[in-house]
């Protein structure tokens, strides 16, 4: 494209002048090469270019794809041409002119080609000031697009229902709620109602503000509602919240679009409803309506966060059977989806046929190898990134963090830490922080991370204070733990997970009469662990188990060949390990509350009902508790299977007796 917009523009540059009748047919509707080929063909006939001609070339240039200074090149040429033949005045070839330059962002260009018209002509025409706030917009200017709209209104210009509609845009976009009310009373006062694109932007702006009262309150009272009218609502009332109520209004919809049925999937995902997405992408299915991109990544989102592998791997087929365009954002999607379900070669294999490559792009593949323990490979990929002179951003140290968190590489994440912000100026947050005391955690460099926490330049939240902790429990470190644990409670005070660490902490340094205080405050507080929940798809749908489940369908059958693999694991050698459970009961009821673990239900339950050479994927929404981990280890050597654990802190890959993790957390 590049090379096709260098050869527009030399053609331009080699025309003669020429004068003669309008042909301006000849440019319309083409590329940017074929345009002004055809624009070359016309003058060389002996016609002339008139008002239409160069609002067609103009618009095939910002159309184009390619460098940034090839399309500004053409554009500048043909705004020469202008020039050239008179039509600088002219309110069409000047909206155009002022549409393509506020596009790209050069809003100087673009106001000194209004201010040249309306100097010429004895003030500017509506269509004019439009095209300024409409070419604001489309660069993502929002700001820019309300001032000019201030500006207008001060030149004395009379606002139209496309004045409005771009204004209202920009308000919203830009959350600029103020604005919009004023220009609300501008279109009450102007007459423009009823007028339901005027309607819809101002029930969209509200919406987009936050103001659902208002919102709803101009959707009631519209004589006639289009679907946009519906969706933004829908819109809004997910983004403040309110799904169950979106969803009430969707399912009142007397027609519902591509768009509609997307807002309503991704509002699901916003909330984290991942299973009510699937479900209501599988109705609009049902209804046939064709999804588009926009559609795709929200679904693929979904699948990412419940490991459902094989859903989003039939979301894939599904795009290419209906032609879905593969953009950068489903790739992108893609990539986690395939990281998230801990089949990071495949997302690898998304991430080498994608020609278009953005920082997110690179991120994603990034984080996704530093989560599934491939943390050298994830560096490796960060300079790649550097070599493809892509910037990274906040996220993508993330990833590089947490791949040196991984690869155990203290030295090269301290070293990419000072780098953020001497050669990148990104200044850390907490997360980083949270990272990199990991980093020296797992290394038992436990003094050097507590003086890191002690120089944070923001208060240290419950996370920081738990990697710590975690770090204490490991190495035995009572002195620092304690104190970790301590600044823990003090910012959550029922957090289950720091008495547990505590506890364990002190039992690995044989101070029993600690660990039965620490049980005793548990008794006394009543806190209670976060009940555990386990994720697995099977054949398209999720079955979904929680401690001691017996809601499932096939629930005897479970519990059945539960039984029989654990006489198999304590055949083997399987020793429960009760240091986890809080609980003060017998050791046999301790063994008990172990055995019917989430985690172990969904490994049961895929033993039951899978073939012998699938692997077995399982979503947790807690940190595994060492007991399951040591059994599904010892599970996959004797079934012969692989399993894959994604918990709240990593991947766990189990096979033939080993795990990725080489010493669990």
């Amino acid at each position: 494209m590049v090379r096709a917009l260098s050869r527009a523009r030399s053609l331009l540059d080699g025309i003669p002048h020429r004068r003669g009748r309008a042909a301006s047919s000849s440019v319309s509707g083409h590329g940017a090469e074929e345009a002004v080929a055809g624009y070359v063909r016309m003058l060389a006939g002996g016609a002339r270019p008139d008002a239409y001609t160069f609002p067609s070339l103009l618009k095939a240039a910002a159309a184009a794809r390619g460098a940034a200074a090839a399309a500004a090149s053409v554009g500048g040429a043909i705004h020469a041409h202008v020039v050239k033949f008179g039509m600088e005045s002219n309110a069409h070839a000047a909206s155009s002119l002022i549409v393509m330059y506020a596009a790209r962002g050069d809003g100087a260009a673009a106001r000194a080609v209004l201010e040249a018209a309306c100097l010429a002509t004895g003030g500017g025409a509506p269509v004019m000031w439009n095209a300024l706030i409409s070419g604001h917009n489309r660069s993502g200017r929002f700001e820019l697009s309300c001032c000019s709209f201030v500006d207008m209104v001060r030149a004395g210009a009379m606002a139209t229902a496309v004045t409005y509609v771009s204004v209202l845009s920009a308000c919203g976009k830009g959350k600029d709620l103020l604005l919009g009310m004023q220009v609300h009373k501008r279109v009450l006062e102007s007459g423009v109602l009823p007028d339901q694109r005027v309607e819809n932007a101002l029930v969209d702006m509200y919406a987009e503000c936050g103001d659902m009262d208002a919102a709803w309150v101009l959707f009631e009272g519209m004589q006639m509602r289009s679907m946009a009218s519906w969706t933004s609502v829908i819109s809004g009332l997910v983004r403040s919240g309110q799904v169950d109520r979106a969803r009430d209004l969707f399912d009142h919809m007397p027609e519902r679009d591509t768009i509609a049925w997307t807002a309503m999937i991704d509002g699901y995902v916003q909330v984290g409803r991942f299973r009510d997405a699937l479900e209501t992408f599988r109705y609009m299915q049902i209804c046939k309506v064709r999804a588009d991109e926009f559609t795709m990544v929200s679904v693929v989102t979904a699948c990412a966060q419940l490991g459902a592998l094989e859903t989003g791997e039939w979301a894939r087929i599904y795009m290419g059977r209906l032609g879905i365009k593969m953009d950068v954002f489903v790739g992108n999607a893609l990539i986690d989806m395939y990281s998230k379900c801990g089949s990071i070669e495949r997302a690898l294999d998304v991430f080498k046929d994608m020609h278009n490559r953005d920082k997110f792009t690179w991120t994603a593949i990034i984080l996704g190898l530093a989560v599934n323990g491939r943390g050298e490979e994830a560096i490796d990929m960060f300079y790649r990134m550097l070599r493809a002179l892509q910037t990274p951003d906040e996220v993508t140290f993330v990833g590089v963090l947490t791949a040196c968190t991984h690869a155990g590489l203290v030295d090269k994440g301290q070293e990419f830490f000072l780098s953020m912000t001497e050669a990148y100026n990104i200044s850390p947050t907490v997360v980083h922080y949270g990272c990199l005391i990991d980093v020296l955690g797992r290394a038992g460099k436990l003094k050097e991370a507590l003086d890191t926490i002690d120089k944070m330049p923001m208060k240290p939240n419950s996370t920081i204070w738990g990697t710590l902790l975690a770090s204490c429990r490991v190495y035995g470190n009572s002195e620092t733990g304690e104190l970790a644990a301590e600044r823990l409670l003090e910012l959550d005070p029922d957090n289950s997970t720091a008495y547990i660490l505590l506890s364990n902490m002190y039992a690995k340094s044989n101070r029993w009469k600690d660990v039965r205080r620490i049980r005793q405050i548990i008794m006394e507080k009543g806190i209670k662990k976060e009940p555990g929940c386990s994720m697995i798809e099977m054949n398209g749908i999720i079955h979904e188990f929680v401690a001691a489940d017996r809601s499932h369908p096939m629930n005897k059958e479970i519990y059945s060949k539960l039984e029989n693999v654990l006489i198999d694991l304590r055949n083997a050698g399987y020793v429960p390990d009760v240091t986890e459970v809080l609980v003060e009961v017998t050791e046999e009821e301790k063994q008990k509350v172990l055995y019917w673990h989430s985690e172990k239900l969904a490994v049961t339950f895929a033993l039951l009902t899978s073939e012998s050479n699938v692997i077995i994927r399982i979503v947790k929404n807690l940190r595994m508790c060492l007991d399951c981990h040591n059994a599904i280890k010892l599970i996959s050597k004797l079934y012969g299977r692989e399993v894959i654990v994604r918990d709240r802190t990593r991947f766990h890959h189990f096979r033939h007796g080993s795990c990725s993790c080489k010493d669990y957390w």
